[in-house]
């Protein structure tokens, strides 16, 4: 039996373990904000203590502790870094849920519970995995570091972030993340983003003076609606991106423009002389910042007043799809699913895109089961156990490779 089939083994052998461990997890509250996950990082470390792993608890934010542990192999060979996330969304209204939000509900083949889908099912896989990994070090060469980081869910400052800032050899030489993309496809990119302010200004007045278009107000709401127009950009995805089949109707290979707020004027019978609104854009890879700003610059050129500023913003990114990283995992899912993987773009941001920045191979996985956690969070209990098993044999592929 190779040493791949073993993990396999271990992992089913573990499956109740596996599940407690996520029981424990939910029921440790880490919500973002205000994103204390001192009682998530607890049960983490115990876990990796229990199991031989000597866990380091990192912090900038005494409520935002940061979990690493490091196992070496039996010689030189790649460093590969395991990263998950410990903080949540918020549950929303809490009424609407029909299972308890901090406790875990096992049932129908589906484990219930806040943060079970973003993502505490892939920090008890990748948990799992990474100690499964550590009892058998003596057949592996290379190193593998475990990360559960704090802050992930405002995409702050106190986890991944300080981590590789504190700790410049967590580079590594390939990041596996546990963020899963939906449905168990493998993100081997994800959006750009990019916030921008929209404002116009106009001369003031009474409003028995007001004519179309001749106030703060009505000049934006052009503006706004002409952005909004941008809806639907597509573009050809990078040749590094072949593999990844988009749709039509999917969104990862589109751009979006959300107007999120607006304000302006100071009075109903008063002519606006200011009004401003920020707008979040996704940018798919293939559409850059730049060609967006353009475009915002034509259509503010077309209206008096209307001017426009960056907020934030960073461009899309990515891995190839022929990566030895992705050929990796993508082998073991082939293995552990009988199918082939999906290659998909994720929409929102996630930790891999920090590493992705510093050159470093990055995908992201895991058993979040639709685009976005919600109402009656969940992970399918199968989808997490076998995260388990594919975490453990990519990173062995990888490092043998």
């Amino acid at each position: 039996m190779s040493l791949s089939e073993e993990l396999d083994a271990l992992v089913d052998g573990a499956r109740e373990d596996l599940v407690a461990l996520c029981g424990r997890l939910v029921a440790a509250p880490s919500v973002n904000p205000p994103g204390d996950t001192r009682a998530v990082a607890d049960v983490v470390a115990g876990y990796l203590r229990e199991h031989g792993c000597e866990p380091d608890l990192l912090r900038v934010d005494p409520v935002m502790p940061n979990v690493v542990s490091r196992i070496e192999g039996t010689g030189p060979g790649p460093h590969l870094v395991l990263n998950v996330h410990m903080d949540t969304m918020d549950p929303g209204d809490e009424s609407l849920w029909s299972v308890p939000v901090h406790e875990m509900t096992r049932e129908d083949g589906r484990l219930y519970g806040l943060g079970m889908g973003n993502m505490k099912g892939a920090v008890a896989a990748m948990s799992l995995a990474y100690t499964l990994l550590a009892r058998h070090a003596d057949r592996w060469p290379g190193t593998i570091t475990f990360t559960a980081v704090s802050d992930e869910c405002v995409f702050g400052d106190n986890g991944a972030a300080h981590l590789l800032g504190a700790l410049p050899e967590l580079r590594g030489d390939g990041l596996i993340c546990g963020e899963g993309p939906g449905w168990m496809r493998l993100a081997v990119a994800e959006k750009g983003v990019l916030w921008l302010e929209l404002s116009a200004t106009a001369d003031g007045g009474h409003s028995s003076l007001a004519e179309s278009g001749s106030g703060a107000v009505p000049r934006l709401a052009r503006f706004v609606a002409a952005v909004d127009e941008l809806n639907g950009w597509r573009t050809t995805l990078p040749a590094e991106l072949a593999d990844v089949r988009a749709s039509g109707e999917d969104p990862s290979a589109r751009l979006s423009a959300n107007p999120g707020t607006v304000e302006g004027g100071s009075y109903v019978s008063q002519i606006s002389t200011r009004a401003a609104a920020a707008v979040d854009f996704r940018l798919p890879p293939g559409i850059r910042m730049s060609d967006v700003e353009d475009q915002v610059s034509r259509i503010a050129a077309r209206i008096p007043g209307a001017d426009w500023s960056r907020i934030k913003g960073w461009d899309a990114n990515w891995t190839g799809t022929r990566s030895p990283l992705v050929s990796a995992l993508a082998g073991a899912f082939r293995e552990v699913r009988g199918a082939e993987p999906e290659y998909t773009i994720r929409l929102p941001a996630s930790d891999a895109s920090r590493w992705r920045a510093l050159g470093v191979p990055a995908l992201c996985f895991g058993p979040q089961p639709v685009l976005a956690a919600g109402i009656d969070d969940y992970a399918e209990e199968q989808d997490v156990v076998d995260c388990a098993k594919i975490y453990a044999r990519a990173a062995l592929d990888f490092l043998t490779a």
